[in-house]
C-alpha cells in the first residue's frame, strides 16, 4: 500500500509504476532519512504533538531500521515507491501504530530535500579531501621537479622557457579554486527544508531553529516554498564537477601529450598505463584520456539537471526526482577519478635531459628584446630587430645561438657582446623574479605558500 492509496480507487499501472518508483536512486539517502526522521520525532516530541515515549520508540525503532540497513538486511517490497516509504513502513512494522505518527506535520517534499542536503554536506567534505590530496600530489611534485626546465606554450607553440615546478603548481591553483567553490556550495547547501512541509510550512509548532541545530544545518529555510523546490545547490554541485573536470581534462592532456614519443618529457607507470590488444609496442595513457572524456559527461550531466530546472514552476514537481541520478552519477565518478590523477601524477617519471633538449633557441627571444631595451632601445624597436634576427637564424639555418655578434649588429647596433649572456635558460628562468613568476625563488616562494594553505 502506497502512503497516499486513500485517495484512490485503483492501484497504479504497471509500468507507471517503474517509471515512478525512484527506490534505485534514492535508497542511498536511508542514513540521511533516518537521521532526518529521528531530528524530527525529537521535534515533535518538543511541540508535544507526540510524547516523550512516542518519540523514543520511533527513535529506537529508527535505529533497528538503520541496523538493518546496513548490514543489508532489510527486505525492500515491491510496495517501497522511494527510501522514504520503506523506512516509515518498515518502522511501522516494528513499533506498530506509533510508527504513524512519524510522518506527522511533514511532507516527502520537504523530507527528501532535506535528504539530499544531508547527503551533499557529508559528500562535499569526502570529496573535498579528495582534491586536497591530489593538490598534496602536485605539491610534491613542484618539490621533486623543481630545477626542470622545460618549454612553456601559448597556442601550443613554444614561448618561453618556465620551471616544471611552475606547471605543476598551475594544476595546483586551479585545483584551489575548485575546493574554495566546493566550500562555497556547502555553505549555501546548509539550509534546513525539514519544517517547509509539502509547501505552506507545517501547521504544528516545530521550532524548525532547534532542528536545524539537531541536524548540523547553520540556519532553516526562510521561504516553505522555496525550500522544497530549491535545487541550486545541486546544480552547483554539478557546476563544481564539471569545472573540476576541465582542469583534470586540462591537466591530462598535456600529460597525454607530454608522454608521447615525440615530446618524451614524462613516462607513465604501467600501474596507470594500458596496452594495445594488437600492437604489443603499445603504452597507452588511458587513465588520462578516460579523465580527459569524463569531462564531457560532467558537462552533460550539469546540461540535463539545468534544463530539467529550467521550466518548472514554484513549489515540488515530479521532475525533481531527477536530480539525485546526476549528482549520484557525478559523485561516484569523481571520488574515483580524483585518486586516479593524483596516482598517475605521484608515479610519473620526468626525463630532465629531454625536457630541456626540447627547447627551441628561440624561446629566447623576449629574454633578447629586454636585453635591448635594458640598453635603452624602445620594446618596439627591440621587439623588430630581435624578429629579425629569429628570421635570420632561420633563413641561414642557424639559430639565436650561432649567430655571430657581426650578424647582431648589422640588425641593430646596440647589441654587443654581452648579448650572449641573455641567451641562457637559467637566467631568462629567473629573470621572471616578479611574485607568481617562474623564477626558482618565486616557485619556492609559491610552493611555501601552497604548503601552507594545505595545512
Amino acid at each position: 500500500m502506497t502512503l497516499w492509496s486513500g485517495r484512490f480507487r485503483a492501484g497504479l499501472d504497471s509500468l507507471a509504476s517503474v517509471l515512478n518508483n525512484s527506490l534505485p536512486v534514492d535508497k542511498r539517502l536511508f542514513a540521511e532519512d533516518i537521521r532526518g526522521s529521528q531530528a524530527w520525532a525529537r521535534a515533535l516530541a518538543a511541540a508535544g504533538v507526540i510524547t516523550p515515549a512516542e518519540m523514543d520508540i520511533l527513535v529506537k525503532g529508527l535505529e533497528s531500521v538503520l541496523e538493518e540497513m546496513k548490514t543489508e538486511t532489510f527486505q525492500f517490497l515491491e510496495a517501497d515507491e522511494d527510501i522514504h516509504t520503506a523506512v516509515e513502513r518498515r518502522l511501522t512494522e516494528l513499533v506498530g501504530p506509533t510508527g504513524g505518527k512519524l510522518h506527522t506535520g511533514r511532507s516527502r517534499n520537504d523530507q527528501v530535500a532535506t535528504d539530499f542536503r544531508l547527503w551533499m554536506l557529508e559528500e562535499t567534505k569526502h570529496l573535498d579531501a579528495a582534491v586536497k590530496s591530489l593538490q598534496q600530489a602536485l605539491v610534491k611534485r613542484a618539490e621533486k621537479d623543481m630545477d626542470v626546465i622545460l618549454p612553456g606554450y601559448t597556442h601550443f607553440q613554444q614561448a618561453q622557457p618556465i620551471l616544471l615546478s611552475h606547471w605543476w603548481l598551475s594544476h595546483f591553483w586551479a585545483l584551489q579554486r575548485d575546493r574554495e567553490r566546493l566550500n562555497q556550495l556547502a555553505q549555501r547547501a546548509s539550509v534546513l527544508p525539514l519544517g517547509s512541509a509539502a509547501l505552506a510550512g507545517t501547521t504544528f509548532p516545530i521550532d524548525r531553529f532547534i532542528l536545524a541545530n539537531d541536524l548540523g544545518f547553520s540556519i532553516p529555510s526562510q521561504n516553505s516554498l522555496d525550500a522544497i523546490s530549491d535545487r541550486d545547490f545541486a546544480a552547483e554541485f554539478l557546476f563544481w564537477s564539471a569545472m573540476t573536470g576541465v582542469h583534470l581534462s586540462r591537466l591530462a592532456e598535456a600529460l597525454i601529450l607530454y608522454s608521447t614519443i615525440e615530446y618524451g618529457f614524462v613516462t607513465m607507470a604501467d600501474e596507470f598505463s594500458t596496452g594495445s590488444s594488437l600492437m604489443p609496442q603499445k603504452k597507452n595513457p588511458d587513465m588520462l584520456e578516460l579523465t580527459r572524456g569524463k569531462a564531457g559527461t560532467f558537462v552533460g550531466l550539469l546540461t540535463n539537471l539545468l534544463t530539467t530546472l529550467k521550466g518548472l514552476p514554484s513549489a515540488y514537481d515530479k521532475d525533481l526526482q531527477e536530480d539525485k541520478t546526476a549528482v549520484f552519477e557525478a559523485a561516484d565518478t569523481m571520488s574515483v577519478l580524483l585518486p586516479v590523477v593524483e596516482g598517475v601524477i605521484s608515479t610519473l617519471t620526468v626525463n630532465t635531459e629531454r625536457c630541456r633538449k626540447a627547447i627551441h633557441p628561440a624561446v629566447l627571444a623576449t629574454d633578447l628584446a629586454d636585453y635591448l631595451v635594458i640598453k635603452g632601445v624602445p620594446f618596439r624597436s627591440a621587439h623588430e630587430a630581435v624578429g629579425k634576427a629569429v628570421r635570420m637564424a632561420e633563413e641561414k639555418g642557424e639559430s639565436l645561438y650561432t649567430l655571430t655578434l657581426a650578424d647582431y649588429q648589422s640588425i641593430h647596433p646596440s647589441f654587443g657582446e654581452d648579448l650572449f649572456g641573455a641567451l641562457s635558460l637559467e637566467a631568462s628562468v629567473n629573470r621572471r623574479n616578479v611574485y607568481g613568476g617562474t623564477a626558482r625563488d618565486a616557485v619556492v616562494e609559491q610552493l611555501n605558500i601552497a604548503i601552507k594553505m594545505l595545512e
